[in-house]
Parts: structure tokens; C-alpha cells; sequence
């Protein structure tokens, strides 16, 4: 009788364990938000848990896109931009740290990065294939300047210098709003999880054992990979000119603007940097399009925790000292740790 009772009572352990392993799994979506397309996949042990834990990430998204978003007319960031040639615009404190950090990417990439190159970019709509003259482009590339923001952080106010000034977060809230997508996770429990948000990714924990991979598209060819790379604990953020473009007359006009000249950028066809934060490397994958590969990478190769992956125009791809592919060893040669393959960022 005892027997019985002990192995019904197996039976109930094994089964409650089975239903347990069974809930456990991968879960992920996919919404448009800022945009652009966001996507969160997680690990979850409770699938229901799982389920809020991205509501809340996604929630979070749309929030700061409320916040920091350009194209919505009540936006804190668009009062910046009506305002802020007239007086002080005081706003939220989270925006406007952000709006400070952005001018310390632009102190590192010696201006390359530079949020007021909105006010040349709006002249520029690529669903409508509009690009604005050599004459539009004069008028108003003198107030692209990261150095005419008055910034008081007693008052968190955001003023202007120069006329005709405006702002435009997109180069790095995209990055930010990713790594506030991590934050929540982790504070929810979850330790193995992806957020991205157009080209900016963060990813935390591995993926069954195994870091995640992650490809680089080809610039012209979004079904051939450039390089793989595998990611653990780590944020990655490619730029291209092939995201929000068009062609006329044999120029190509895409989103990233060179603050410099207010034409779009074309030394590289493709950047990918990698860091600790989305918000770093979101901050960070512009420089190239404007400094040229070589340049970018004195920069890059300066700071240990930033790698970085630069195709060409011509298709050569350049790496950091960081990810560069050995070199391959004469026959017979023994292997040395300098002989590895690209190492994972920490």
C-alpha cells in the first residue's frame, strides 16, 4: 500500500515538473513603434510572466517616443523646437540628460555626431523623394552647431543661440529607449532577453548555452550576410544608407547627414558598432559616414569597451582591433592566443 501511495505521489512530482519544463520557453514580438520596428524575445519560466514583462517593455517604448519623438506636435521635444530660439524651454529631466549626453558623443567624434543637424535634415523627406537645394542647404547649415545649446541643469532648460536651430534625437533615443527595455527586464527577473529597435540592439544572458549570432547585412543585398558575430551581454547598432534613402540622378540621399556640409554622408556604406549600452553604440555608429573608416576607427580603438565593423563603398570591410579575423597561419604553425577568432565584447 505504501508503495502505491509513493509511486502515485512520483507520478504527481514527475508530472508537475513536466508541466513546468513545459511552460518554460522562448517568447518574442514584434510591434512599430518610433517609427520603426521593435522587437523583444525573452525567456520566459512563466509564459504569463513573460508576456508582461514585453507589454511593459513595449509600454516603455512608446512612452519615451511620446517624449522624445520629432514628428508628434506635443511632444517636449518639439516644444524645443518651437521655442527654444525665443527663450528657455524647461523639460523633463530624463530628456534632458539625454539631450546633455548627446553633446559628449559629439565632443568624441569632434562633431561628426550632432543632434542640431535637424536643422538641415528636415529639409529632407525620403517617402517623397524631396532633397533640398544647394541654396536651402547654405541658409541653413550655419546653425548646425552642438556648441549654441544653452543647457542649464539646475532648471533643465534648453535654449538656442542661433536662429533656426532645431534638434532631432533619433541618432541616439532609439538606443536609449532600448537599454530602458533591458532595465525593465532585468528588473522583472529576466536574465536571457533581445530588445531592438530598428538597428540598435541590446541583448543580455546567452542563447540556450551558446551566444546569440548576429549578422551584418550586405549594404545592397539584405539576403547576404557581410559577417557574423556572436553576442552575449553586449548592445550593437549598424548604420546604413540603404534604411531611409532614395536615388536621383545617380546620388543616393539618406538619413545620415554630415553636420559639416547638411549632404548625406557616404565614406561608408555600412557601420555596426558594439559596447556595453544600445545607448552607446546608437551614439556612436554615425561617426564613420562622416569621419571616414579610418578615422573613426583612431576613435573607436581608443576605447577598450567599443568595437566596431565598417563596410566601404568599395565592399572592403574593416574591422577594430578588437574583432579582426586572424590572419591565417603558415602550415604547421602552432596557435597562439593573438591567432583567435573575433572575440565577444564583454
Amino acid at each position: 500500500m505504501r508503495a502505491r501511495v509513493a509511486w502515485r505521489c512520483l507520478l504527481v512530482l514527475l508530472a508537475t515538473a513536466a508541466s513546468t519544463l513545459a511552460r518554460a520557453d522562448w517568447m518574442q514580438r514584434t510591434e512599430a513603434i518610433m517609427g520603426t520596428r521593435c522587437y523583444v524575445e525573452l525567456w520566459a519560466d512563466d509564459p504569463l510572466k513573460g508576456n508582461d514583462a514585453i507589454d511593459a517593455v513595449m509600454a516603455e517604448l512608446r512612452r519615451i517616443d511620446d517624449l522624445m519623438s520629432h514628428y508628434k506636435p506635443e511632444s517636449e521635444l518639439s516644444a524645443i523646437n518651437q521655442h527654444a530660439n525665443e527663450r528657455p524651454v524647461q523639460v523633463d529631466k530624463e530628456l534632458f540628460d539625454l539631450i546633455k549626453l548627446s553633446t559628449h558623443y559629439s565632443q568624441i567624434t569632434e562633431g561628426a555626431f550632432d543632434i542640431t543637424y535637424a536643422s538641415v535634415g528636415y529639409l529632407y523627406d525620403y517617402r517623397r523623394r524631396i532633397h533640398p537645394s544647394e541654396e536651402q542647404i547654405k541658409q541653413a547649415l550655419p546653425a548646425v552647431n552642438w556648441r549654441n545649446m544653452l543647457l542649464d541643469e539646475q532648471h533643465h532648460t534648453v535654449r538656442f543661440e542661433h536662429p533656426g536651430m532645431r534638434i532631432d534625437l533619433g541618432g541616439i533615443g532609439k538606443g536609449y529607449a532600448v537599454d530602458r527595455g533591458i532595465e525593465i527586464l532585468k528588473a522583472r527577473g529576466i536574465d536571457r532577453a533581445l530588445v531592438t529597435a530598428g538597428g540598435d540592439s541590446r541583448i543580455i544572458g546567452d542563447r540556450n548555452g551558446r551566444p546569440w549570432l548576429v549578422a551584418i547585412r550586405h549594404p545592397d543585398n539584405p539576403n547576404k550576410v557581410v559577417t557574423r558575430i556572436p553576442l552575449s551581454d553586449s548592445a550593437m547598432s549598424t548604420s546604413g544608407d540603404y534604411e531611409r534613402y532614395f536615388d536621383e540622378d545617380g546620388v543616393r540621399y539618406h538619413h545620415i547627414i554630415d553636420p559639416r556640409t547638411g549632404h548625406s554622408a557616404s565614406k561608408v556604406r555600412s557601420a555596426t558598432i558594439l559596447a556595453p549600452t544600445a545607448t552607446q553604440t546608437d551614439g556612436m555608429s554615425k561617426t564613420a559616414f562622416v569621419l571616414g573608416a579610418e578615422k573613426a576607427l583612431e576613435i573607436i580603438n581608443r576605447m577598450p569597451e567599443y568595437d566596431a565593423v565598417f563596410v566601404l563603398p568599395d565592399g572592403k570591410v574593416l574591422y577594430s582591433n578588437g574583432l579582426r579575423p586572424a590572419a591565417p597561419r603558415p602550415p604547421g604553425a602552432q596557435s597562439s592566443p593573438t591567432a583567435a577568432t573575433p572575440r565577444v565584447p564583454p
